[in-house]
């Protein structure tokens, strides 16, 4: 069987003082995770204090966009169009949940390497979710 990612509309993200850099990031085509400056750790989702050692002096560098799925679920009747949403860990060792986009849906699979690509949200701000590399 055979089901095709296809492009859904994809609401808005929030922006708030604590994560603006986060999304001019995207804007620029770039994915950006926080790192610890106390004990060198990244972490995800993007917030300000370290959930390792509590640390306030975090600093946004920016990820190759390159990991495996970690796992996954195809939506199938939960909108008008089936997709991946799935839990992605980046080589930089945090992991994500985002979707899986621009594939066989049903041709995914735990383990399988993907690379970051950039979705345009309503009002344009620049969503980052993954396809299978190669």
């Amino acid at each position: 069987m055979t089901t095709l990612a296809q492009d859904r509309a994809w609401p808005a993200p929030v922006v708030y003082p604590d994560n603006a850099e986060f999304w001019a990031g995207t804007a620029a085509g770039q994915l950006l995770v926080r790192h610890c400056e106390e004990c060198g750790k990244p972490h995800w989702y993007p917030r300000t204090q370290c959930p390792f050692c509590m640390s306030d002096r975090t600093a946004f560098k920016p990820s190759a966009g390159k990991g495996a799925i970690y796992s996954f679920t195809v939506c199938r009747r939960v909108g008008p169009v089936p997709f991946a949403m799935a839990y992605v860990r980046l080589d930089e060792g945090v992991t994500m949940m985002t979707n899986i986009v621009d594939c066989d849906l049903d041709a995914l699979a735990i383990g399988q390497r993907v690379e970051l690509v950039f979705k345009a949200a309503e009002g344009g701000a620049m969503l980052p979710m993954f396809k299978p590399a190669g």
